[in-house]
C-alpha cells in the first residue's frame, strides 16, 4: 500500500482555510478561540466546524492548534474546548503542553508541536510511546538527523518547508516576555528578533549600527521534497497563519505542483487527499512575502542566512537599475513590472527602501516618490499588483473531484449513478413515461453533453456511459434534475462516509530521556508536572514565565550564529576570518542590551540579558 504524503497549509480563518484546500492542500491547521501560539489568528468553534465539513469533502484533514503553555487556571477550559473540537469532527490537535496528556480526553489524535523541542530521536520516540501520533520536527534539523529520528520510531514526521523562520529553537525564545511581558509561548510574540540592533564588541567598539542582526531569511525547501520524503517526512508544512490569502494560495499551489511532479507514477507514495486543482495563475514562490530564501540547516551549515537589511518583504528580483531618466528609472527587465507594483531596493545609505510604480512610459518606470539611486542598484518587486488581484479572485484555484456517470433505463423511467474517484456512489431515479425520439435517431450525444455540466458542484465528470435499449427521448430539464440530485447526494455521502482516525490516550510510565528539566521545558501547571514525574523526572524547574529573573536570564538559544554571519566563525571560517572579534559581543536596541554567548561544540548561540554572567568558551579547535 502506498504511503500518503501531505501538504499542510496555514489557515488564518475559515475563508483562508477553504482557499488553501481549493489550492490543493491535503490538510490545514487553524487556531481555536484560545491557546494557539498566534493570538491574532483565533477562530470560533462554529467556523472550525464549517471548515471541517468542507475539508472532509475532499478527504483533507483539519488540525487545530492548541500549542501554548497552559496556566493552572486554564486547564479545565482547555479540556472542555478539546471535547468541543472532537465533537465537530476535528482530525487532530497540535499541542505543546504535556499537561494535556493528563486530561480526561476524548479519543482525538494528538500531534506534538515544534514548540515541544522535537530535536532528537530519544525525545521523539518518547512522545510516540506516550501516544503522540505525529511530531512536528524542529526546523533546525538536517537530513541526517531527520533520518535518524525516522529510523528510531514509526511516529509520523512533519517538517516546515516554506515561510518565515523563528531564529530561536521553537519554544525556547523568551526575549519577548523578558523585554515586555509578552510571552511567545503564550501566543503573544513581540518579534524582538526583527528589530534593528547595534553590535558592540568586548572593547566597547560599535561594529554595526541599525542592523537587523537577528532577522533571518525565509524558508524554501521545495527542491528538497524528495530528499525529505526519503529521510522520513510525510507532511510538508507551510508557515503563515497571519499571512494573507495571496501568500497562502501561492505557496500551496507552488508546493502542490512540485509534489505532484514527484508523486506522478511513483509506486511508493501518493497524495493524501482527493481531487485535483485547476489554476488560472502560475504559482511563483518569490511573488509571495519573503525576505529572500534559505534552506536553513537541512543541508547543514553552508551559507549565510541573515536578512540584515530589513525584516520586511524583499520579494522577486527584477533586475539592475541601468540609469535615471527625468523622474523615472531605467530598469533591466522593466517589462515585468506593472502600474501599482511595489518596488524594493537598498538606498544610497544601504538601508532597505521602497516605492510603488505610478506609471510606466515606454521604458521608464516612474515611481510615486522619485529619489536618485546609484546605477547598478538591485531592484526587487515585493508586491505584484496584477498577480495579487488575480489570486484574490475565488475562482483562481478550483478543486474538483472526478466522477463517472452511468445513465440507464428502468422499468418506470431512468436512473443515474455517480461513482467518484474514491469509490463513493450515489444513485437517483426519475419515473417518467418513456418516449422514443421523434426522428427515431439517438440523442445520446446531447444527453452526454448535458450530463457533463457539473457546474458549481465540487465534481468534474471524467466519463459518461449510457445504457439504453432504444433511442429514448429525455428532456433537458429531466437530465439536469437527475444530475443535480445525484451529485448533491454524493456530497453528503462523501462527508458522512469520511473516516476520521481516533486514538484514546492512556497513561504510560516509560522513562523520560532526562531526569532533570530546566525552564526550557516550559512546565507551567500541575498536570504537566505530574506527567513528567510519572515518567521518572526528579527535578522540574518552573517555566520562564513563572520565575523570570530580570536582567540575568538566558532569553534565547539558536543554531543561527552572528559570528558566522560576520565571517568570524573559528570552526567553519578559520582560514578566512582574519582577526577574531573581541567578546562578549553585545546587541543593543535603545536602552535594551543583550550579550551573546557562542557554544561552538554544539554549534549554537545563546542570547542573555545584559547583567547575566557566563564564561566565554575557548575557540573551536
Amino acid at each position: 500500500m502506498k504511503k500518503k504524503v501531505e501538504i499542510l497549509a496555514p489557515a488564518k480563518d475559515l475563508y483562508q482555510g477553504m482557499a488553501a484546500i481549493n489550492a490543493g492542500a491535503d490538510a490545514v491547521y487553524i487556531g481555536a478561540p484560545q491557546f494557539g501560539a498566534r493570538t491574532n489568528a483565533a477562530n470560533p468553534v462554529e467556523d472550525i466546524a464549517e471548515l471541517v465539513q468542507y475539508a472532509h469533502l475532499f478527504k483533507a484533514q483539519v488540525f487545530v492548534v492548541l500549542n501554548t503553555i497552559l496556566y493552572q487556571n486554564e486547564l479545565e477550559t482547555c479540556q472542555n474546548l478539546i471535547h468541543e473540537l472532537y465533537a465537530i469532527g476535528v482530525d487532530a490537535l497540535i499541542i505543546q503542553d504535556m499537561g494535556i496528556l493528563e486530561m480526561d480526553l476524548p479519543p482525538i489524535v494528538l500531534h506534538a508541536s515544534t514548540q515541544a523541542n522535537n530535536r532528537d530521536p530519544q525525545h521523539v520516540k518518547f512522545l510516540h510511546d506516550a501516544g503522540i501520533k505525529r511530531v512536528v520536527l524542529a526546523r533546525e534539523l538536517n537530513l541526517d538527523q531527520i533520518k535518524e529520528i525516522s529510523e528510531a520510531t514509526p511516529v509520523e514526521l512533519e517538517f516546515f518547508v516554506s515561510g518565515a523562520l523563528c531564529v530561536s529553537f521553537s519554544g525556547n525564545c523568551y526575549m519577548s516576555v523578558a523585554n515586555g511581558e509578552r510571552s511567545a509561548n503564550r501566543g503573544s510574540c513581540a518579534q524582538n528578533c526583527r528589530l534593528p540592533y547595534a553590535l558592540i564588541d568586548g572593547t566597547g567598539k560599535t561594529l554595526l549600527t541599525e542592523t537587523h542582526l537577528l532577522s533571518i531569511k525565509d524558508l524554501d525547501l521545495s527542491d528538497q521534497l524528495p530528499d525529505l520524503i526519503e529521510a522520513g517526512v510525510t507532511s510538508f508544512k507551510i508557515e503563515g497563519r497571519l499571512k494573507d490569502i495571496v501568500y497562502v494560495k501561492n505557496n500551496v499551489s507552488y508546493l502542490r505542483k512540485r509534489l505532484d511532479a514527484f508523486l506522478d507514477g511513483n509506486d511508493k507514495y501518493q497524495k493524501a487527499s482527493s481531487g485535483r486543482t485547476f489554476y488560472s495563475f502560475d504559482p511563483q514562490l518569490d511573488k509571495s512575502f519573503n525576505r529572500g530564501y534559505t534552506d536553513y540547516f537541512v543541508n547543514k551549515r553552508d551559507k549565510k542566512i541573515g536578512s540584515w537589511e530589513t525584516p520586511k518583504s524583499q520579494g522577486q528580483f527584477i533586475g539592475k537599475l541601468l540609469g535615471i531618466k527625468a523622474n523615472g528609472y531605467i530598469i533591466e527587465n522593466y517589462e515585468l513590472l506593472n502600474n501599482g507594483d511595489g518596488l524594493y531596493f537598498l538606498n544610497e545609505e544601504g538601508k532597505a527602501d521602497g516605492d510603488r510604480v505610478n506609471i510606466i512610459i515606454n521604458d521608464v518606470v516612474i515611481p510615486n516618490n522619485f529619489r536618485p539611486l546609484p546605477v547598478g542598484t538591485l531592484i526587487y518587486r515585493n508586491s505584484d499588483a496584477a498577480f495579487n488581484k488575480l489570486l484574490e479572485r475565488e475562482d483562481s484555484a478550483i478543486r474538483k473531484i472526478g466522477v463517472t456517470l452511468h445513465l440507464a433505463e428502468t422499468p418506470n423511467g431512468f436512473s443515474l449513478t455517480a461513482t467518484d474517484e474514491d469509490g463513493h456512489q450515489s444513485t437517483s431515479t426519475i419515473d417518467v413515461e418513456k418516449e422514443l425520439t421523434k426522428t427515431g435517431e439517438s440523442i445520446i450525444s446531447n444527453i452526454e453533453k448535458n450530463l457533463a455540466k457539473a457546474g458549481n458542484t465540487p465534481f468534474i465528470v471524467d466519463e459518461i456511459t449510457i445504457d439504453f435499449s432504444q433511442n429514448w427521448f429525455l428532456p433537458i430539464s429531466k437530465i439536469n434534475e437527475i444530475r443535480r440530485t445525484v451529485l448533491e447526494q454524493l456530497v453528503d455521502i462523501r462527508v458522512q462516509e469520511y473516516h476520521r482516525e481516533e486514538f484514546q490516550i492512556t497513561k504510560t510510565d516509560h522513562p523520560y530521556p532526562v531526569s532533570e528539566l530546566d525552564f526550557t521545558y516550559n512546565v507551567s501547571n500541575n498536570l504537566a508536572r505530574q506527567f513528567y514525574k510519572r515518567h521518572g523526572v526528579t527535578q522540574i524547574e518552573k517555566a520562564f514565565e513563572l520565575q523570570w529573573d530580570p536582567g540575568k536570564s538566558r532569553v534565547m538559544t539558536t543554531k543561527y550564529c552572528v559570528k558566522y554571519e560576520l565571517g568570524k566563525c573559528p570552526r567553519f571560517q578559520r582560514a578566512t576570518m582574519g582577526e577574531k572579534v573581541a567578546e562578549p559581543l553585545v546587541l543593543k536596541h535603545g536602552e535594551v542590551e543583550y550579550k551573546l554567548k557562542f557554544n561552538c561544540k554544539p554549534c549554537e548561540m545563546e542570547i542573555w540579558e545584559k547583567d547575566a554572567e557566563f564564561e566565554i568558551e575557548e575557540e573551536w579547535n
